[in-house]
């Protein structure tokens, strides 16, 4: 029986740790119920309370999901890498893939809802598009899933003027997606910036991501700018941010 004693863990989190390493080792896998209150309660002599927080804590991990009338089951996935200076590369989108198939690989990542219009851009977007303010921009919302999990949104936005006639404001953007049109128009991306920062979810995106309780997010800003340093893109991201991991490689 786990006892927290001076600077030890919490109980609770010793059992959680008991339970992460049996799903660790595949002493349980996916879709194995693991031990529910009870169990725990009478395997290490503690309260219902323990024993709910130490469940409490795989599921806000995203390790299990419980199932209301059933019990909590693994629930194992492999998080997506997100390597950012090779998912931008001109030699990914320019031989006509799509940048998240960098990341992807043969995994069943896709797009499995879109909405495409033009609006008058927020006063964030037309500063960093450097546009005149509440100019015409159009825009992109995209939900994407990997393995039937919703992973991302995303909110693309371009000036009007110069995607309108383009199959940049078609669903099916063709190979390559935006940047390879934007090449084509001559406005290829040479440069990207992004910021990055975590923040606890919205309601909505709650729903709309499927997020277990206390699964926070990643925002990700990114700008497309071409080699005169002009923005072309302005695209927001919401990550699951169980379900990422970001990679950046630099030289020294």
């Amino acid at each position: 029986m786990p006892t927290s004693e001076n600077d030890s863990p919490p109980v609770y989190r010793e059992i959680a740790e008991d339970l992460r390493s049996a799903i660790a080792s595949g002493e349980l896998s996916h879709g194995d119920r693991v031990p529910g209150e009870n169990d725990l309660m009478k395997q290490y002599r503690v309260a219902r309370a323990t024993a709910r927080q130490a469940l409490s804590v795989l599921i806000n991990e995203g390790i299990v999901v419980a199932i209301r009338g059933s019990g909590v089951y693994v629930r194992t996935f492999r998080p997506l890498r997100r390597h950012g200076p090779r998912r931008l590369s001109r030699e990914l989108w320019s031989s006509g893939r799509a940048i998240w198939q960098a990341d992807a690989a043969d995994r069943g990542f896709e797009t499995d809802s879109i909405e495409i219009g033009n609006i008058a851009a927020p006063e964030h977007i037309s500063r960093a598009l450097g546009l005149p303010t509440a100019a015409s921009v159009l825009r992109r919302c995209r939900r994407y899933r990997l393995d039937g999990r919703p992973m991302q949104l995303a909110t693309s936005y371009l000036p009007a003027e110069l995607a309108a006639g383009t199959a940049i404001g078609e669903a099916d953007t063709g190979p390559g997606g935006i940047y390879a049109r934007l090449a084509e128009l001559g406005h290829a991306p040479a440069h990207f910036t992004e910021e990055i920062r975590v923040r606890m979810p919205t309601p909505s995106e709650i729903d709309r991501l499927h997020l277990s309780a206390g699964t926070p997010v990643l925002d990700v800003l990114r700008t497309a700018l071409t080699a005169a340093h002009t923005a072309v893109e302005v695209n927001e991201m919401t990550l699951d941010g169980s379900a990422y991991i970001l990679q950046y490689d630099f030289d020294a």
